[in-house]
């Protein structure tokens, strides 16, 4: 009888064991930013997954394109340094269908992490607005 309810309990911290690793790692593989604030852009965040062993960043549905000439993603490690990247707009061929929204990207492998993402416009030279991750986002790559 003692050897069963030690068996039990086992099972028990065991399985409460596994349960708290996969929300580990549900967490790890999935960050939100806090809301964007800026200029021209406040509202929606940014959303990182991993998808085939990459690094994407997603807008949220609710992200509102600003209205300006060339606005781009941009992402700031926690060193500082900034990475200008992908046009969020992307323009169709020869007008023939609607221009696109680029709601998400696939970082570069020489990014190591993400302090935030800036909606940056290039032709004006200025961060649009800002959305910080509450710590770091470790990107893993080498």
């Amino acid at each position: 009888m003692i050897g069963r309810t030690i068996s039990t309990f086992r099972t028990a911290l065991f399985s409460i064991a596994t349960i708290a690793m996969t929300a580990s790692l549900a967490l790890a593989q999935s960050q939100t930013t806090k809301p964007f604030s800026g200029a021209k852009v406040n509202g929606g965040t940014v959303t990182h997954s991993t998808k085939d062993g990459k690094n994407v960043l997603t807008l949220s549905d609710d992200f509102k394109v600003p209205d300006t000439p060339d606005p781009h993603w941009q992402v700031v490690d926690s060193k500082g340094n900034t990475y200008l990247l992908q046009r969020l707009g992307a323009k169709s061929l020869a007008g023939l269908a609607k221009d696109r929204i680029n709601m998400s990207i696939t970082l570069p492998a020489y990014i190591r992490d993400v302090a935030k993402v800036q909606i940056y416009c290039a032709w004006a030279e200025a961060v649009l607005g800002e959305a910080p991750f509450s710590a770091p986002l470790l990107t893993m790559n080498k």
